[in-house]
């Protein structure tokens, strides 16, 4: 019998929060005319290791998702640093799993997002996948989006692909929420369909509003938000953004929820509390997922909850106050870790695009048709 493979992921989200590195063990590769998910069906995460983002790397992706100086030399410079940190998660993770660079098929890079903008035909992740290559010897996969946006797709989201061949359940309709700086829904129909797309904000703005007044990274748990009062006029102003009205398939990224967007939206509202702008920004969060799930999938049973947003107690219960009927859990009910979700899902990917399969969903992107995904590295 053919032996396991072993792929590694790596993600950093739009929350500029850090590094995520996952060790997937995937089924040998499906012979010729055996269904690609008999691969699937045999994952088993292996180690995961999570590494902060340095401060002074963080502000420069952030100052780089808009236009400034000498940013071509800047991004590149930031590619090569984030693939250092890149680098040194794979080697703590390879440690402590007991395996060797040799043994790993692939790693699935994903690259920071700095600018997707898929309506004038590109995306753009930051990384130098050949330096990762070079100095961690195992074959790299990088570049997912592209591809798919040149076939007229989004290139985002990717992950319900991944979704629906981990967490789907025939005969039920599911839905997957990844709570990063951006949300966004995996709609797995009970019929086999499957529609995803980004609801808007999530953890981008709510952080940017805590470091500004907490002077810490995040609001952990969301207990600086839940201390606070609604203002229901500057909620109707949040959501009333074309943004939530547009039809899917969409996406949409820091370049386009930022600071700028927000202070738009404050302006008469300089002597409201800062808590209950954190309060504010936590129901809109919720309130647009809430109304995209019941717009399309209104008997969804059960939303499974990943990201780092999964540990926001308070986000949660917003959503359980407006989601009656529906349960929520996090993924860690069903087998994997939610901080672990994304990159298992590029690891999952790289292993796609080395098998020759397709790893979009043109239903969810909008692409002209199914494409083999990613930029292949040999070690």
């Amino acid at each position: 019998m053919a032996a396991p493979r072993l792929y590694a992921g790596l993600m950093s989200g739009t929350s500029l929060d850090g590094v995520d590195a996952v060790l997937l063990e995937l089924g040998p590769r499906p012979g010729p005319g055996a269904p690609a998910s008999a691969a699937e069906q045999a994952m088993h995460p292996l180690g995961h290791v999570q590494l902060p983002m340095p401060g002074p790397l963080r502000e420069e992706f952030a100052a780089l998702h808009h236009a400034g100086p000498d940013e071509l030399h800047r991004a590149q410079l930031a590619g090569i640093e984030l693939s250092r940190l890149y680098a040194q998660a794979l080697e703590q993770l390879l440690r402590q799993a007991g395996v060797r660079a040799a043994d790993v098929a692939a790693v699935g890079a994903h690259g920071q997002t700095v600018r997707h903008r898929p309506e004038r035909g590109y995306t753009l992740q930051l990384g130098a996948p050949a330096w990762l290559a070079e100095h961690c010897g195992i074959t790299v996969v990088a570049d997912f989006r592209s591809r798919d946006v040149a076939a007229g797709g989004q290139g985002a989201p990717l992950v319900p692909a991944f979704h629906r061949a981990v967490f789907g359940r025939d005969g039920a309709d599911l839905a997957v929420l990844n709570l990063g700086g951006i949300a966004n829904l995996s709609l797995l129909y009970a019929d086999g369909r499957v529609l995803g797309f980004d609801c808007g904000p999530a953890n981008a703005l709510l952080d940017l509003w805590a470091q500004r007044h907490l002077g810490c990274d995040f609001d952990a748990g969301g207990a600086w938000a839940e201390g606070g009062e609604l203002l229901p006029e500057l909620l109707r102003r949040l959501l009333d953004d074309d943004y939530f009205r547009a039809a899917a398939p969409k996406s949409t990224g820091r370049e386009y929820f930022d600071a700028a967007w927000l202070e738009r939206r404050l302006q008469g509202f300089e002597a409201a509390e800062a808590r209950d702008v954190q309060a504010t920004l936590a129901q809109m969060v919720a309130a647009s997922v809430a109304a995209d799930l019941r717009g399309h999938m209104p008997r969804a049973g059960e939303l499974l909850v990943c990201g780092g947003g999964a540990g926001n107690l308070d986000l949660l219960r917003r959503l359980r106050g407006l989601l009656p009927g529906c349960e929520l859990l996090d993924t860690r009910s069903r087998g994997l870790e939610p901080q672990q979700v994304e990159a298992a899902a590029f690891a999952w990917l790289a292993a796609r695009t080395l098998d020759g399969l397709p790893g979009n969903l043109p239903a969810v992107t909008g692409a002209r048709g199914p494409r083999v995904l990613g930029a292949i590295y040999p070690a």
